[in-house]
């Protein structure tokens, strides 16, 4: 029974972080800024993201389970403040600059938990290799962005 509670508080924290995407959408002050070719089409950030907060969910939930509320599963939680605050931050603040640092200490933090997860759980590691990626990703896009558009990084 405990791991159904488990699973469902898990559950729940992953789907407010993944709500923050829904309530600070890019909207049209996004959708004017320059960005790169190699940008992603707008169709794949929910498909990607849905996958990811899946994997990321079911990786927390393997290192809470295992150990509980160690450090790998502090990593995790704060990995979970920085991906939400992130859409806020851009798409809410409109600050452009203060998103790439949130995005760097995002980073740091999925590191933090794949480092501290390894002796846990090596499958809860592998789950978050393609949301380093997708960070990665999102990291040279969100700079591309901000160096596209001097004015725009300063007005917000």
């Amino acid at each position: 029974m405990m791991d159904y509670l488990d699973a469902i508080l898990i559950g729940i924290a992953v789907f407010a972080t993944a709500a923050t995407g829904g309530i600070f959408a890019p909207g049209p002050w996004y959708e004017q800024l320059e960005k790169p070719g190699w940008t992603p089409p707008n169709w794949a950030f929910p498909v990607v993201w849905t996958v990811l907060y899946i994997m990321i969910g079911y990786a927390g939930w393997l290192v809470w389970r295992a150990d509980g509320a160690g450090l790998a599963f502090g990593f995790w939680i704060a990995q979970l403040v920085f991906n939400g605050a992130w859409s806020w931050i851009m798409f809410g603040l409109k600050k452009i600059g203060l998103a790439l640092v949130d995005a760097f200490l995002m980073l740091i933090t999925i590191l933090g938990f794949m480092i501290f997860a390894e002796p846990i759980s090596s499958t809860a590691v592998w789950l978050f290799v393609p949301y380093l990626v997708w960070v990665c990703t999102a990291i040279a896009l969100n700079f591309e962005v901000l160096r596209r558009n001097p004015e725009a990084a300063r007005a917000g």
